[in-house]
């Protein structure tokens, strides 16, 4: 028989309930909640000044709440702040990496701060330097690697303590496109392997392509919170654009829907839809029962800038920061 043991689910990776922190008469973080699954990307995003920064280090107990609790993975921020600190591990906006030695002595120091015995240092020492493509680089001082190096190098030595959740805060920013899309892999990496990571960032396209969820933080409140799929129909102006090969099954088309704007020359018809499954198969079944043949159909749903805008008041990804 099955002891109830095994039958309790795994304790979520973090949560937090009704967070807040003041620094003075100002308020960073306003009671927020926060559910972040093991084994997935969570993107807190917000513009500069909304408490991003605060969150990260409230939960990787680097600060202290006013009010509120969070755990990490069943591990109490306040009563346990040793446990919770042996199972994370935070990649700050700033390098962490010491530029005046080399890659492997500072992979060592961070073995060393871990408590490994010389053998497993350079066990995990080796492995991670070869997973981030860091071999050759190793004896040279880090003040030599680029950018691109020196965060790669940056999140092997926060993986030397092997946490199960790791805080990155803003890990691509200043890197070229090349380097950001080397480190979108080593996240998704990272993830496959088990870990959970708490990005934030400044580039919605960075959470768009790698968040399983993402919530938006504005005046400390949190004002929006999804998958990106979710988020985006928050929005409106989502439409499905058919195309037609005949001028007659365009007309036809306009008849069954009776909605949308149709285009002569180009033989297509704009409809508002939020781009759901449902709303997809409702739209042609419509059409199906009409007997009309579509061409093409295209989904046009509104981006995460659209929504950030739509939440923040904040036009543009150049007031995204994380802070």
């Amino acid at each position: 028989m099955t002891s109830p043991h095994h039958l309790t689910p795994p304790p979520p990776a973090i949560t937090a309930a009704g967070l807040r922190k003041a620094y003075g008469d100002k308020t960073v973080l306003d009671g927020i909640d926060l559910h972040v699954p093991q084994g997935t990307v969570f993107s807190l995003l917000g513009p500069n000044g909304a408490g991003k920064t605060t969150a990260v280090r409230i939960l990787s107990t680097l600060s202290t709440a006013d009010s509120g609790s969070a755990r990490i993975l069943g591990r109490d921020l306040t009563a346990d702040p040793r446990g919770v600190r042996s199972v994370i591990g935070v990649t700050g906006q700033f390098s962490a990496v010491d530029n005046m030695i080399t890659g492997a002595e500072n992979m060592a120091l961070m073995a060393d701060l871990h408590h490994l015995d010389r053998r497993e240092s350079r066990r995990i020492t080796a492995e991670l330097l070869e997973r981030f493509d860091l071999v050759d680089a190793a004896k040279k001082p880090a003040s030599t690697y680029s950018g691109g190096m020196r965060r790669r190098l940056d999140i092997a030595m926060t993986l030397v303590g092997g946490p199960q959740v790791i805080f990155l805060d803003e890990p691509t920013t200043g890197l070229d496109p090349r380097s950001r899309h080397n480190m979108w892999q080593i996240i998704r990496d990272l993830v496959s392997g088990g870990v959970t990571v708490f990005l934030t960032t400044q580039y919605l396209e960075e959470a768009d392509q790698l968040a399983d969820r993402i919530a938006v933080l504005s005046r400390g409140k949190l004002v929006a919170q999804g998958t990106p799929d979710e988020l985006k129909r928050l929005v409106p102006g989502g439409h499905v654009r058919l195309r037609f090969d005949t001028a007659s099954d365009l007309a036809s088309a306009c008849r069954a829907l009776g909605d949308g704007t149709p285009d002569d020359e180009g033989l297509t018809l704009q409809v508002p839809s939020d781009g759901s499954v449902a709303a997809l198969r409702l739209l042609l079944d419509r059409l199906d029962r009409a007997s009309v043949a579509v061409g093409t159909l295209t989904v046009h749903t509104p981006d995460l800038d659209d929504v950030f805008f739509a939440v923040t008041g904040h036009p543009d990804n150049d007031k995204v920061e994380a802070r």
